[in-house]
């Protein structure tokens, strides 16, 4: 067992099984909550370098730790989950000797990748290199037409 989510209210502990556990509604997810205010697929809990991570999947009613609303955040020992309205107090031993890694930048994550539908941003290939920039014509150009004339202007940057 990798730790545990111990009901605030009361309850048997929920184990933590496996490195990633999807919560949700629906009877597939690796955490049953059978509630209405609990989405089908309302977020993640994944162990990473000895630390558990929450994701909210786009929940309707959100993830929060420690009563801060969150769309990622590392869950330390002792820590309250809130899933929608139901609390849960993280319990497990972190398996690392330092402290967890950094949060992400939510904004370094496309919204595909947020909603699960693309492959993470370390498989994503960089952008092509720009154009090299465009020669302005020599000074000495006249223009013969309209379009001429609105290409000399877009060149000159004076």
């Amino acid at each position: 067992m990798l730790g545990q989510l111990n009901p605030c209210g009361g309850g048997d502990p929920i184990p933590l099984t496996k490195d990633a556990l999807l919560v949700g509604r629906r009877s597939r997810c690796d955490i049953t909550l059978q509630f209405p205010n609990v989405s089908s697929q309302h977020c993640q809990l994944e162990l990473v370098e000895g630390y558990w991570r929450v994701r909210d999947l786009g929940s309707r009613n959100g993830v929060k730790v420690n009563g801060e609303r969150c769309e990622t955040k590392w869950l330390m020992p002792g820590d309250i989950l809130r899933v929608a309205k139901h609390e849960f107090e993280v319990l497990y031993t972190p398996d690392a000797a330092g402290p967890p890694p950094e949060e992400e930048n939510p904004f370094d994550i496309g919204l595909l990748e947020k909603a699960g539908l693309a492959q993470p941003s370390s498989s994503r290939k960089k952008p092509p290199a720009l154009p090299k920039a465009v020669k302005k014509p020599p000074a000495e150009f006249k223009p013969e037409s309209d379009d001429d004339f609105a290409a000399q202007w877009l060149l000159d940057d004076e």
